[in-house]
């Protein structure tokens, strides 16, 4: 993306404001104040506007991927956590949904995620993180997933309880003991593997993860074209959640 040239992509500005000031707005809204920022391509921007936050550098982005890239953070992890991704937009209405969840482990979800791909040409839905339910538990969570049989898309927000993330620490050090440099799952090594991976990985270890609904109020900004789209559909649809 042009927009990412020089700095990252949670500074593209939608409704005037960057997308990393919509995520921190919707945090502190619910409270949350103690921010973590975990970053590899121009941190250093965000360490000069934000001097705030605790920082955790992961120097070797160009070779690893969202799972990896998380577990820089990994000494913050003995409390209850919420935690997103940077390139996404969301309300403070599912962030105090998540939060309060009772949930060891509870993800985000767009319920009316195939409204966004009706025009959504360059990212197709079957490239959507996509989740199954029953009964309040997330089944399954895969891009492969039929969007027929999808009950929404996960929105990469998601809180972890002191007893998920230690569930969540271990099932990922067992995981990366036994796979590092190996194909896990979809990914070709385990340091590219990404998040839902390792959730979909625990789910079929026996882990219960709960799914707390947005319908809408999320908008993922992956491509020039979503970009451009959440520039004009944004504001209007936070502002009625």
């Amino acid at each position: 993306m042009p927009t990412t040239a020089d700095t990252p992509k949670c500074y593209a500005e939608v409704g005037g404001r960057r997308m990393l000031d919509w995520a921190i707005d919707a945090f502190r809204q619910n409270g949350i104040d103690d921010i973590a920022f975990i970053g590899g391509y121009r941190i250093d921007r965000v360490q000069e506007d934000f001097p705030e936050f605790t920082f955790r550098h992961n120097a070797d982005w160009p070779n690893n991927n969202i799972l990896a890239s998380l577990m820089y953070a990994e000494d913050l992890m003995d409390e209850p956590f919420v935690c997103c991704y940077s390139d996404v937009l969301f309300t403070p209405a599912i962030v105090d949904l998540v939060a309060q969840s009772d949930a060891d482990i509870a993800l985000g979800v767009d319920s009316e995620w195939l409204v966004r791909y009706e025009h959504r040409t360059e990212h197709p839905s079957d490239d959507a993180e996509k989740v199954t339910v029953s009964n309040g538990e997330i089944t399954r969570v895969h891009r492969e997933i039929d969007e027929a049989h999808a009950h929404g898309e996960f929105i990469g927000l998601a809180k972890f309880s002191t007893a998920g993330a230690s569930a969540f620490r271990k099932h990922y050090h067992r995981r990366r003991e036994e796979f590092a440099g190996q194909t896990f799952r979809d990914a070709k090594v385990f340091e590219k593997a990404y998040f839902i991976h390792l959730l979909q990985d625990m789910i079929e270890a026996g882990q219960r993860m709960s799914h707390v609904d947005t319908p809408g109020g999320y908008i993922e900004v992956d491509t020039q074209q979503d970009f451009e789209y959440a520039r004009e559909f944004w504001t209007s649809r936070h502002l009625e959640k």
